[in-house]
């Protein structure tokens, strides 16, 4: 399959890229258009209920995100999707074949909370490890690989850290470096547990901007998230949890305060652009 530079994509692309140094362009494989089917999903901590009988369909080349309280399952969701937590219940189909049988195709950025921060690695390094399933353990890097990191570090923001320790930079460097490393997968599918914590504003921009490339570049893009302020406005769809699905569909038709006094149990306020 070929790889399609920014500046040569369609004209679906161009407001983006156009904001892209060329130097920053990073290639995307545009071969993703299927989407995640999720069907009577059901996980259990123990004796403890975290989701029950959840169905939904994440498309491709919308920006998905997965919201609710404290408490209501997102990550979970998003780990059970992966594989990460076991299913008492359910299956996840991706292109009609189990998705956990496909995770080569998955760009995977944990929460920063979960991350061991004073590991002895610097920023190259770990934007590195995103190459290493595509070029196998304990062989070198390709040029290629060498180059696609530099691209995806450049895209971020961050190609001047290279060397740098990775527990030395602040929280919003950190994750534009995970985020860099996750570009390196060329991946179908890229899930992002909480990518806007403890993050400055600057980062929260280009964040968003490589998520309207990869879903324009019709990616799956999944994103679990808490804030109902005005960065909501950058999702098309959304699936609304409280250990269950209260709904799923686009911006508009989830965020109705009938849906939401049910996630939430009260009056909520929210972005309603």
């Amino acid at each position: 399959m070929q790889n399609i530079s920014f500046y040569q994509k369609p004209s679906l692309l161009r407001k983006y890229a156009q904001k892209i140094p060329a130097q920053a362009r990073i290639s995307i494989d545009m071969n993703s258009s299927a989407a995640i089917s999720i069907s009577h999903l059901g996980v259990h901590y123990r004796t403890q209920e975290a989701l029950r009988d959840v169905n939904c369909i994440i498309k491709p080349g919308r920006l998905t995100g997965i919201f609710g309280p404290n408490g209501a399952g997102k990550s979970t969701l998003m780990k059970a999707i992966l594989g990460l937590v076991p299913l008492t219940s359910g299956n996840v189909l991706y292109e009609n074949k189990p998705l956990m049988q496909q995770l080569e195709k998955v760009a995977y950025v944990p929460q920063r909370s979960q991350i061991d921060w004073n590991y002895p690695a610097t920023v190259w390094d770990v934007v590195m490890m995103g190459r290493v399933k595509k070029t196998g353990w304990l062989r070198s890097f390709s040029t290629v690989s060498r180059q696609i990191a530099k691209e995806a570090l450049e895209r971020v923001g961050m190609r001047e850290y290279s060397d740098r320790p990775i527990g030395e930079l602040s929280g919003g460097q950190q994750q534009r470096v995970f985020l860099a490393r996750a570009l390196t997968h060329q991946a179908d599918i890229f899930c992002f547990d909480e990518p806007f914590v403890g993050i400055d504003q600057k980062t929260q921009t280009i964040i968003f901007e490589v998520f309207h490339e990869l879903a324009a570049a019709k990616k799956i893009v999944l994103i679990v998230n808490h804030d109902l302020g005005e960065s909501i406005a950058h999702f098309d769809d959304l699936i609304l949890l409280n250990c269950e699905l209260i709904a799923t569909g686009s911006r508009q038709q989830v965020l109705i305060e009938k849906n939401l006094h049910r996630a939430y149990g009260g009056k909520v306020m929210y972005f309603a652009a």
